[in-house]
């Protein structure tokens, strides 16, 4: 990895960070007023969402005070000056929160050069926390978590697709007709439905090949699926012309984009 950035400082840090982040989040899932209040507004989530952010970004600036924090609550106070960053979704999955589907994450990455270095990405309702190892390579790490000693880590690889019988992740709650369209022209063996980032883990651990979107994403969004599924040995392309995705472009808007595991013979 390049110059600059230690991390075997960095990849502790960011598993923590998740960590404490998820039990923030959780506190506000498991409250049994939590429904009603659903209901009404997204206070629950703006509650867990704003106290996420609180954790991750005061550990972050703590740790390395001079790499730039982009989060999605900050993002607008930040003009783009920087091509190597940390960028946060703390609460990346607000539908699957509401509705209690618990497949909502904390995201948490690091970005040189455009290129999505290290991250975590952790589904604390799920209980799977998927993250970057320092040297290469992606685990998941096998719960119960604790904060001060790393588990059993299963180390993750992409599948070896059939693309006669390829499996297919989309967004439960984004599905439209373009993305519809677009997965009919593979041989689709079966196809599975996953919240979040979540996605791009499911790829990374070879439960998916492919995972399109056809639908606005945000980098923050991204970017820690993106290292870990790299990690793991897949790729994330921009849909229009299967260059790789990369970060730091202005106002941080994806395009539309492709993550797949190796081997899919893209359409």
């Amino acid at each position: 990895m390049g110059p600059g950035m230690d991390f075997a400082k960095l990849m502790p840090l960011f598993r923590r960070l998740a960590l404490e982040a998820g039990d923030r989040i959780m506190q506000v899932y498991t409250r049994p007023d939590f429904e009603v209040r659903a209901k009404g507004d997204a206070s629950p989530v703006t509650e867990a969402d704003e106290a996420a952010d609180a954790v991750i970004s005061a550990g972050l600036r703590a740790a390395f005070p001079h790499v730039p924090l982009i989060t999605e609550e900050q993002s607008a106070s930040h003009a783009l000056s920087a091509r190597t960053f940390f960028i946060v979704d703390p609460l990346d999955g607000t539908k699957e929160f509401v509705q209690r589907r618990g497949d909502f994450t904390v995201n948490i990455a690091y970005v040189q050069d455009g290129v999505p270095m290290a991250g975590v990405v952790y589904a604390p309702a799920k209980g799977r926390l998927f993250y970057t190892r320092p040297a290469g390579g992606s685990v998941e790490e096998i719960g119960p978590f604790a904060m001060d000693r790393i588990g059993d880590l299963r180390p993750i690889r992409v599948s070896t697709p059939d693309n006669a019988a390829l499996m297919v992740v989309a967004s439960k709650s984004h599905r439209d007709q373009a993305t519809d369209d677009y997965i009919s022209r593979y041989a689709v063996h079966d196809m599975t439905s996953a919240g979040s980032s979540l996605k791009f883990c499911l790829v990374a651990t070879g439960e998916a090949d492919l995972y399109p979107r056809l639908g606005r994403t945000m980098e923050w969004d991204t970017a820690a699926g993106d290292a870990v599924l790299r990690g793991a040995g897949g790729h994330v392309v921009r849909f229009d012309d299967h260059q790789p995705l990369a970060y730091g472009k202005p106002g941080w808007d994806n395009p539309f984009f492709i993550a797949f595991a190796p081997g899919v013979a893209l359409k």
